[in-house]
């Protein structure tokens, strides 16, 4: 699933390509794309007509299109959704679901989805609870999202004090996006090896030092992967104009199993986590008695 560096590279060709011009027509092809929408496709395709995006927001991996009538076209990537910005005259792409053409006949914006667990929807646009900088306030469904790393709002020091009372691992914590959001399993896995921690280990166990380095981290390595565009392991996850990130060159844990690790030269290992997987080196955080051993495979 993209995590914040992605969704903002997707956001920004938003900002780019597709803001303050006004949709002429919106198409909207079959249920699945428009289940969080009030209506269905139909109410979803006719909402949008007529409409100007007035910005691109986002927070966290929470992605949406404010709108000229005080609401947001909200867009959920799920685990394959792509926002592209094609010629007019350009035949549907492959798993597309939704598309918008505009009055000034320039690009249009498309919405494909391979395994469909995406969508589009439109909310009214509330008062933002955590007072971000989001012009019109924040979707309806957002509110209980916290401000991520990348906002002005983000306070370091009270999302650390909250960390080191949290008696669960502290993996599962920074994947809280009650806590921070925008942190998945990629950029969870990569700042908890720079900060030295093991995923498994509890919050309590923290100092708030290393919960404070542990946070700097997080923030560390979604910009470096800004920078290069994200992380793509597959073509699932592309910008507006279909270029992959390339991020996953400089990994050091997630994905790398069975390889050493660049900072001691010991072999990464993964192991299980909440449905998912831990990726870690064993010489540079320490495991827990009671975590996986883990393995290479």
């Amino acid at each position: 699933m993209p995590e914040l560096p992605e969704v903002e590279v997707v956001r920004a060709g938003l900002a780019d390509h597709v803001v303050g011009r006004r949709i002429a027509v919106a198409e909207v092809r079959g249920e699945r794309v428009a289940r969080r929408h009030a209506g269905g496709a139909a109410a979803l395709a006719e909402r949008l007509t007529g409409r100007t995006p007035t910005s691109a927001e986002r927070r966290g991996k929470f992605l949406w299109l404010a709108l000229d009538d005080a609401s947001a076209l909200v867009t959920h990537l799920g685990m394959s959704g792509q926002m592209l910005v094609l010629p007019p005259d350009d035949p549907a792409v492959r798993h597309e679901h939704a598309r918008l053409d505009f009055e000034d006949e320039g690009p249009s914006l498309r919405f494909a989805d391979q395994r469909t667990f995406g969508g589009w929807s439109v909310e009214p646009l509330v008062t933002d609870p955590f007072g971000g900088d989001h012009p019109g306030g924040v979707p309806a469904s957002t509110t209980h999202i916290a401000p991520d790393p990348f906002e002005a709002v983000f306070d370091a020091e009270v999302v650390a004090a909250r960390l080191v009372t949290r008696r669960g691992p502290v993996k599962r914590a920074v994947l809280d996006q009650g806590l921070v959001s925008g942190v998945g399993n990629i950029y969870a896995d990569e700042a908890l090896w720079r900060t030295g921690v093991h995923g498994e280990r509890p919050g309590t166990a923290l100092t708030r030092p290393a919960a404070r380095r542990l946070i700097g981290h997080l923030q560390d390595v979604m910009a470096e992967a800004l920078e290069q565009g994200g992380t793509s392991f597959d073509a699932l996850y592309v910008n507006v104009n279909g270029a992959s990130g390339y991020f996953d060159r400089r990994l050091a844990v997630y994905g790398q199993q069975g390889r050493p690790c660049p900072r001691c030269g010991a072999t990464v290992l993964r192991s299980p986590f909440d449905g998912r997987s831990s990726h870690w080196c064993p010489a540079c955080q320490t495991r827990p008695r009671h975590a996986p051993k883990g393995d290479v495979r």
